[in-house]
């Protein structure tokens, strides 16, 4: 059995194969040979996040965050280093309510900042209110079990 997964280039949108034993090992797009994890959040557009929500078969944890929230800035950090100890087995992404409202009302964004976690195409959990880098990490994780 070829144990793989989906994984969309965050630069290219490009849908790659890549084994899951080599999930760890990070890779290069096939398409624009860009790394397929940096280690940090991916703030996007509407049409990047469908692709990533379509297409990836990775866990998606999504940050709905508004440049005006002081909560959502103090958070900001946390949610960089999380990334960076969530991938390559979670995508992190984030997306501006103010500049993707439609995304926003989708999902029902009432309160910013607010973290849904995706897989298997539907929502698994959420939560409102910021917290640390620990507490995002936890959180995913629990989920995901």
């Amino acid at each position: 059995m070829d144990a793989s997964k989906h994984v969309v280039c965050p630069h290219c949108g490009g849908v790659n194969r890549v084994p899951v034993a080599r999930l760890g090992a990070g890779g290069k797009c096939g398409r624009c040979k860009s790394r397929l994890f940096d280690g940090k959040p991916l703030a996007i557009g509407s049409a990047a996040f469908q692709t990533q929500f379509q297409r990836s078969d990775l866990p998606l944890l999504v940050d709905f965050w508004a440049p005006w929230c002081g909560p959502c800035r103090m958070m900001a950090p946390a949610f960089e280093q999380a990334a960076g100890k969530l991938e390559p087995e979670v995508r992190v992404l984030k997306v501006n309510t103010e500049e993707e409202q439609g995304l926003a009302a989708q999902f029902g964004i009432r309160s910013v900042p607010t973290m849904i976690l995706f897989a298997g195409g539907r929502e698994l959990t959420r939560m409102s209110g910021a917290t640390d880098a620990q507490g995002i990490v936890r959180w995913t994780r629990q989920h995901l079990v």
